[in-house]
């Protein structure tokens, strides 16, 4: 097979989530167990970190691997979903596994697959796990899915697990309370491995102390180690400032007790996912592995570079701005709202779409009634209908004009915008990657 029919093989033989939904999750790690057996435990053959959490832990992970690799270290880097290239899913050091691999890998796996009938994602999980053994990794950063307990990742045994946050979402699979939602994802907590808790919520907190205590996992909450003190926005970066009253109680403190650097992902609300992973780099040094203090504040400065992260507050054009951003959730929209009062533009307009089995009267609740709306969706069978869509935001007062697909939107925005308006494209990941960058 060429890469292509690779591709629509694993597309179409395999149930996919960001296509059908709930029905392409299997509650259970029997496939994955199976799966890594049939490759010889390939997981076990490279030391990982694993992230999980509602929001940020993409960023999160990028942040971690930008720091490894800055470091020295040859580092593997496995998220989803993939904006542009399946292969996005799989890196190391910042370069996406071969199409000849991928091919290889498919190939080897294709009477596993039509035999044991397993997920895309269960396929892709053994897939990173296989390039990445066989790439010899010093280490490998490991994002779940959805979930923890159940999710497909939840085979390795991590030196270091972080969770970033609790929120809403996929409360169909994970559960209709904060709390329920909490007990999954605290099911990436392994024994006696620490875990980082970036930011924590009434609903959570015990829920994460009463899981690391059974599993006599030291607990870090990184709010206990760092304060955001100062932030300056300037559209393409941000400076952040954090006191770090308690880096005398950290075994191997690299950071003095007021510092300061410069972040090529400017969102202020990744301040949180920061705070995590500065915390979770110090306890990497107290490990034994070769981090400091200079180079973290270097990796910070060029994860998108160094790592090759889109649609995190990624502005793509100037004058007026176009700002892509992958929020997609309440809490997702709360943070970008907060991210919106702290820079200057005339006129907001919001390019969205969204999926289906979101809130979405959640978010659309939370947007602005000022803004100017252009209203989209991706092309994927889970995406809302822009009818449907036009029709809810209309009752939360949400004015605006439908578009066939998100390139002709942004491009109705360009033509009524300001050169000092903001053009925001946002509410599903799915709807990011079908903006065309050869264009804007």
């Amino acid at each position: 097979m060429s890469y292509q029919d690779t591709i629509d093989y694993l597309y179409s033989r395999l149930p996919l989530f960001s296509r059908i939904g709930a029905a392409a999750i299997k509650a259970d790690l029997h496939n994955t167990i199976a799966i890594c057996d049939f490759l010889d435990q390939p997981q076990q053959k490279f030391k990982t970190i694993h992230v999980a959490g509602t929001n940020g832990k993409g960023s999160t992970s990028h942040m971690l691997a930008a720091i490894l690799q800055q470091a020295g270290y040859k580092t593997g880097l496995y998220t989803s979903p993939h904006l542009y290239d399946f292969r996005e899913r799989i890196k190391v050091n910042g370069e996406m596994c071969s199409k000849e691999f991928v091919i290889s890998f498919t190939n080897k796996m294709k009477p596993f697959i039509e035999k044991v009938e397993p997920s895309f994602f269960e396929i892709t999980v053994g897939m990173a796990f296989d390039y990445f053994a066989k790439e010899n990794v010093d280490i490998a950063i490991i994002e779940t899915g959805l979930g923890g307990r159940l999710d497909s990742t939840n085979v390795i045994q991590p030196i270091l697990s972080i969770i970033t946050n609790i929120g809403w979402d996929h409360m169909a699979l994970l559960g209709n309370t904060l709390t329920h939602i909490a007990q999954e994802k605290a099911g990436i907590i392994k024994k006696e491995v620490p875990v980082v808790i970036c930011e924590t919520i009434p609903e959570s907190k015990n829920v994460f102390l009463d899981k690391s205590k059974l599993m006599q996992a030291p607990i870090y909450f990184a709010e206990d180690y760092l304060t955001l003190t100062s932030f300056e926005n300037n559209w393409d970066s941000a400076q952040f400032e954090f006191h770090q009253p308690q880096f005398q109680y950290l075994s191997s403190p690299l950071f003095t007790e007021t510092f300061k650097f410069v972040c090529d992902l400017p969102g202020k609300y990744q301040y949180k996912n920061l705070k995590g992973v500065l915390v979770a780099a110090q306890l990497l040094s107290s490990m034994g592995w070769n981090l400091n203090a200079g180079s973290i504040f270097q990796a910070l400065q060029s994860i998108k570079k160094t790592t090759g992260l889109m649609g995190r507050w990624e502005c793509l054009h100037k004058n007026p701005h176009i700002v892509l951003d992958v929020a997609h959730n309440e809490h997702g929209i709360h943070a970008l709202l907060e991210q919106l009062q702290t820079i200057d533009f005339k006129q907001l307009h919001i390019v969205t779409g969204m999926v289906k089995d979101k809130d979405v009267d959640a978010v659309l609740s939370l947007l602005p009634s000022n803004a100017l709306y252009y209203f989209t969706q991706s092309h994927i069978p889970r995406a809302l209908p822009v009818n449907e869509l036009m029709a809810k935001a209309n009752q939360h007062h949400l004015i605006g004009t439908s578009f066939a697909n998100v390139n002709i939107a942004i491009k109705s925005a360009l033509e009524k915008a300001s050169s000092h308006d903001l053009i925001l494209v946002m509410g599903s990941v799915f709807l990011v990657a079908e903006v065309d960058r050869t264009i804007f």
